[in-house]
């Protein structure tokens, strides 16, 4: 019995496969083709350009999962109607979180843009343009740094408000404007904007309108740029920086971004532009109330000094006795940004 059972199954099996081969045809059939061309035909499946960029863009499975929005190692690549598309600095791979930072897809920068399509489609024309914000924070720190600026920012009603979230210590400064540029680019081709950064961010912009400027505009941002406001910028690099540098550790721990604030200043000064529309400088000074940091080449806010932050061009530069790491919430310095942006 039990021979007889699998000589059934080995008839089985080969009665399949000769169906899959395609040579089960009856006598009045066509002849089928040899088997070299089915080889050639199961080697070479029908790849139609539609069926290429599916693939590209099929989205993986996902669980969405709450993260902490990309501190530190994350950098936004795209942004529409509070998603955002994020790079790992280290893995290379892309993810699309929503508003509330739960990731809702993973996989290609493809993938997650076909995501992002399906999930927040892209808006239609409006009879005026949108005035978008973008807020860049520091070196070191993450978006929410900024959230007290964007809060004060809504309330104003501007059409949108993007806190732009880079791994300011894992990539050079060249890598965070190109990415910058990707978001600019993305958003709506009448889209204004103001800027708004703490510190390094300031940097990111400046390196954005040089490249902008020396490598070709096509996406017409420049001409959209509507005011900026520089909180405790390194205009003139950083001599806490260039102090620091020979620890070892500093560069360690800043990576790139602070290594060329400091010791490869000279050399990466060059690639940055001066905004051409209006800006506004706010700095802190704090040495009438504690004494200042011997690191720092006079009186400024213990990490940026005065003249540091100063740039030729600058409309107002307002002074304020505020640390470096608290002049992004700094309610003065939050309604001074605020006034400044929702009047240019």
């Amino acid at each position: 019995m039990r021979i007889l059972l699998i000589a059934a199954l080995i008839s089985s099996v080969v009665f399949e496969s000769h169906q899959i081969a395609g040579q089960t045809s009856s006598p009045d059939s066509p002849p089928s083709a040899s088997s070299d061309d089915r080889q050639s035909q199961l080697a070479t499946p029908p790849t139609t350009e539609d069926q290429v960029v599916d693939n590209k863009t099929k989205l993986r499975f996902n669980l969405p999962t709450k993260t902490t929005g990309g501190t530190q190692i994350w950098t936004d690549h795209a942004y529409r109607a509070g998603y955002r598309i994020q790079e790992h600095s280290l893995t290379k791979h892309f993810r699309l979180l929503d508003k509330n930072n739960i990731r809702r897809a993973w996989g290609t920068e493809a993938q997650c843009q076909a995501a992002l399509d399906k999930m927040a489609p892209a808006p239609a024309s409006t009879a005026t343009a949108p005035h978008v914000a973008v807020l860049l924070h520091g070196l070191m720190r993450s978006s929410n740094s900024m959230k007290p600026l964007e809060l004060a920012l809504r309330e104003k009603e501007l059409d949108d408000v993007i806190r732009f979230q880079y791994a300011s210590t894992r990539k050079s400064i060249d890598d965070h404007a190109a990415a910058l540029r990707k978001v600019l680019e993305a958003q709506p081709a009448d889209a204004q904007f103001s800027f708004a950064g703490h510190s390094m961010g300031n940097i990111v912009v400046r390196r954005l309108v040089g490249d902008l400027q020396s490598s070709g505009d096509p996406g017409n941002i420049l001409p959209r740029c509507r005011s900026m406001v520089m909180l405790g910028p390194p205009n003139q690099g950083a001599s806490i920086s260039r102090r620091l540098a020979p620890t070892g550790l500093y560069g360690i721990v800043t990576g790139k971004g602070g290594m060329e604030l400091g010791p490869k200043w000279e050399e990466f000064v060059s690639k940055l532009a001066t905004p051409p529309f209006p800006f506004a400088i706010v700095a802190g000074d704090v040495s009438a109330n504690l004494v200042n940091n011997p690191l720092v080449d006079g009186d400024g806010d213990f990490v940026v000094s005065l003249d540091e932050a100063k740039l030729p061009g600058s409309e107002e530069f307002y002074t304020l006795p505020v640390l470096h790491s608290f002049l992004m919430n700094d309610p003065r310095a939050v309604q001074y940004a605020v006034e400044f942006i929702t009047s240019h």
